[in-house]
């Protein structure tokens, strides 16, 4: 593997593979080979090291898909100007300068939580009804990790 080789566990594959997409996307001036290298060794990343953990066939296959509809989800956004995409478990939530792109956000599949003032993504195999606290709540208790993008523009600068 070219680009996964040194990560050991799966948390480490998809923290790489966002940092790849964020040096390699075609939107962020990359080139279109390059991520579609990155995003089949990721998904033979995936799939060996779900393996490698005891993971039956159905098990990996999901996380595959998953993994897969996350990358989907973050790649229809991380173009736009002045945002923070940050995954806390197994959601996606969007803070920053989001008003000016709340339209792209919708068209893209994410909802906007009133309570916290964030946009967010989830599979509906995650979804829930309970209020879950405030987002630093939901952080303490899941853990966070922000794909940090390399241009914080709004769009009055571009």
């Amino acid at each position: 593997m070219k680009y996964f080789s040194a990560c050991t566990t799966l948390e480490e594959v998809k923290k790489h593979y966002k940092q790849l997409a964020l040096e390699h996307h075609p939107d962020r001036g990359g080139d279109t080979a390059t991520m579609q290298e990155i995003n089949t060794e990721y998904a033979f990343a995936i799939a060996f090291i779900a393996k490698g953990k005891g993971m039956t066939d159905e098990q990996v296959d999901q996380e595959l898909k998953l993994s897969e509809e996350y990358r989907q989800q973050i790649d229809k956004i991380i173009h736009l100007p002045g945002i923070i995409i940050e995954l806390v478990g197994n959601w996606i939530w969007v803070t920053g300068e989001t008003k000016p792109v709340k339209d792209n956000l919708k068209e893209a599949g994410y909802s906007f939580a009133f309570q916290k003032k964030a946009w967010f993504y989830r599979n509906e195999a995650f979804k829930s009804y309970g209020k879950g606290g405030s987002l630093d709540q939901i952080r303490a208790k899941y853990g966070s990790h922000a794909i940090h993008t390399h241009h914080r523009k709004t769009l009055d600068q571009e």
